[in-house]
């Protein structure tokens, strides 16, 4: 699916710092953990909780974020809908990539079990 130049742009200027907050409140008001947050963040971008939180701290832009990611070979397994948009079908590798991580949250918070959102065989 294609997005806008303005919409890839603006993805890409947010801040993890700034969303991340927003994961939080997502997760543990659906009763998951930020434990589990922080596992399933790790398995998409290689990021451990303590490089996840320098992050924050640096107060990186996405753009950042996903350049110094290594992001795990299974991610293109990550399909279905977020924020109106088929994450298998965006065009942009950084919107698509920040899509994956917010469909995995929900996922998260919808109560998935770690297997499946981990997409492990």
């Amino acid at each position: 699916m294609k997005t806008t130049a303005t919409h890839d742009e603006k993805i890409a200027k947010l801040t993890f710092a700034g969303v991340y907050p927003h994961y939080v409140t997502k997760v543990v008001s659906k009763g998951r953990t930020e434990e589990e947050l922080h596992e399933v963040i790790e398995w998409l971008t290689g990021f451990n909780q303590k490089k996840q939180q320098e992050l924050i701290d640096e107060k990186v832009m996405f753009e950042t974020f996903f350049q110094r990611a290594t992001l795990n070979p299974n991610a293109h397994l990550i399909t279905g809908t977020i924020c109106g948009y088929r994450v298998e079908e965006i065009e942009n590798p950084l919107t698509q990539q920040a899509r994956y991580l917010d469909k995995l949250v929900d996922e998260l918070a919808k109560g998935k079990k770690m297997e499946k959102i981990l997409r492990s065989t």
